[in-house]
């Protein structure tokens, strides 16, 4: 590993001055099981405290921990200088302390305001004040940079104005420690480049600000401090000056890190498995043709909102679309289902594995075979040991690291949560695989294992859509990249073309200089390549 400076301070020193939270030998342990171990560390007022490490190194226990959700094993916490005990979530809040969840944890039947102000709602007399509650709700939605309305019913909103009413309700009284944990992970880069600049600002009005999150970027440009946790223990904490993007990471991963992505693959010109021809997407995609040959990642790009989703929902048969022609493996799709597309050889991992891809409070083996039942299951009767085989070798095969194999989908971290999804859409052996953000809300190792995993699947003669929102995950993987903007493909990239400036450049004008000719062009040059 590349030489790395010591940490800033050592266990057990004593506190310096501001220090408004701290943790003393804080371990958390289910049964015989160690989750948390040893933790000592302070969060101090007027400091942004950045948190890393791999999925299932101890973060989001330790947010727990610190915020009242969950109860210490060992250790102990002090608030401003005195030993603090807290029953719950609710008594951590009176006490300053809030945690602003990775998890959307909203009522979806409520409104926005109705959200915000659950349990403290204000009043006039006997009657709860609405218009006060929604001048209120306003004001914090626009300082969020969020385009919901008070009166918005939560569970109609997009995922990533969820996330951001979820933080305007953290914001809603004074607080001493906020807790934001991967809070960008659904938001579009303006909406990030305004959640950054709240963070600034509580950090310039003394609030003690803890920080997790997988995009080291991110955590280069705002921490003060960071402390690597891995493996459930603590590493370290650095003065963030002191650490590259590449040094936290290797803190995180404990060895150097290889290069991440794997080496470009020769340009394929085989017949493609996947060809489409004017797909309309209801008002969210026009016109749009584009194809994919075996041994070929086709990036799609573009900024959230340009209709990425909605047109491969729309292609899958989620969504009402019509097309001049769909065919996949040489078949002709006149008909468009989940089920048929899966028939034909395409299917579709989801970009919200929580909500959309996985069952969290049923069983892994379910959840593994759900889409191939048969496959496991050939007779009438469900085939328990079956199941139980095709278990065990999706979990060698994708490295899903559990520690049990009758835990709860759920119970998994964000990766494995991931890497079973992938084995459970791979389970119908498809020819073209879409996968919707990849590696949302993942750690760097676990991103290694899904690209690498992407690499071998296309290498073995299949196809991969790749949809993402990270332009080096684009660049990185695609062979070919389309990018889209307000509905439409607007350019398309290849070799050296594909880098971040071109990505983006095309995302925000729909230009790509002298070499773009245009979408309905673009239409007709992929007829003729096919």
């Amino acid at each position: 590993m590349s030489a790395l400076p010591q940490p800033d301070r050592v266990a057990g020193q004593p506190a310096p001055p501001a220090v408004t939270l701290r943790a003393e030998g804080l371990g958390k342990a289910y049964g015989a099981v160690n989750v948390l171990s040893d933790v000592t560390l302070e969060i101090r007022a007027g400091e942004v405290h950045a948190i890393i490490g791999e999925n299932g190194a101890g973060k989001s226990t330790l947010m727990k921990l610190l915020s009242g959700h969950v109860q210490p094993t060992a250790g102990r916490i002090a608030m401003d200088g005195q030993s603090a005990s807290f029953i719950d979530a609710v008594d951590a809040e009176d006490a300053g302390i809030v945690l602003v969840h990775q998890e959307i944890l909203l009522a979806p039947d409520l409104t926005v305001a109705q959200n915000l102000f659950l349990g403290r709602e204000l009043s006039r007399g006997w009657m709860v004040d609405d218009r006060a509650m929604n001048r209120v709700t306003a004001q914090l939605l626009e300082r969020v940079g969020s385009v919901a309305r008070p009166g918005d019913r939560v569970g109609d909103l997009p995922l990533a104005q969820r996330q951001l009413v979820q933080i305007a309700r953290a914001l809603l009284d004074e607080r001493k420690v906020i807790i934001f944990d991967e809070p960008t992970a659904v938001l579009a880069n303006d909406e990030v480049e305004a959640l950054l600049d709240i963070v600034r600002g509580l950090r310039d009005h003394g609030v003690a600000v803890l920080y997790i999150s997988h995009r080291l970027e991110e955590v280069e440009m705002l921490a003060d401090r960071i402390t690597v946790l891995r493996d459930g223990r603590m590493i370290g904490t650095w003065p963030a000056a002191d650490l590259s993007q590449r040094q936290m990471a290797e803190l995180m991963v404990g060895r150097e890190l290889n290069m991440l992505y794997p080496a470009k693959r020769q340009t394929s010109t085989a017949v493609p498995l996947l060809s489409v021809t004017e797909l309309q997407v209801d008002h969210h995609a026009q016109q749009a043709s584009f194809f994919v040959r075996p041994g070929e990642v086709l990036g799609l790009g573009g900024m959230i909102g340009s209709g990425r989703t909605e047109l491969v929902e729309g292609l899958m048969g989620l969504r009402q679309s019509q097309a001049v022609s769909v065919v996949v493996n040489g078949r002709e799709m006149t008909h468009r289902s989940v089920g048929a597309m899966m028939d034909a050889g395409l299917v579709y991992l989801t970009e919200d594995r929580k909500g959309k891809g996985l069952l969290l409070d049923e069983k892994l083996a379910p959840n593994l075979t759900l889409q191939a039942l048969e496959s496991v299951n050939p007779g009438a009767v469900l085939d328990r040991g079956r199941e139980m085989a095709a278990l065990r070798k999706a979990v060698a095969d994708y490295d899903i690291r559990v520690g049990s194999l009758a835990l709860d989908a759920g119970k998994l971290s964000g990766g494995n949560q991931q890497k079973l999804l992938l084995a459970k859409v791979m389970m119908t052996d498809p020819s073209v695989v879409i996968i919707d953000e990849p590696t949302r809300g993942i750690d760097i190792g676990n991103k290694s294992q899904i690209y690498d995993f992407i690499d071998r699947m296309v290498r073995a003669g299949k196809a991969c859509i790749v949809i993402s929102s990270e332009m080096q995950e684009l660049v990185g993987l695609a062979d070919r990249v389309l990018v889209m903007r307000a509905g439409r493909i607007v350019a398309e990239l290849s070799g050296d073309e594909i880098n971040e400036e071109n990505v983006v450049y095309a995302a925000t004008t729909g230009g790509h200089g002298s070499t773009w000719e245009g979408s309905h062009d673009h239409s007709d040059r992929n007829r003729r390549d096919r």
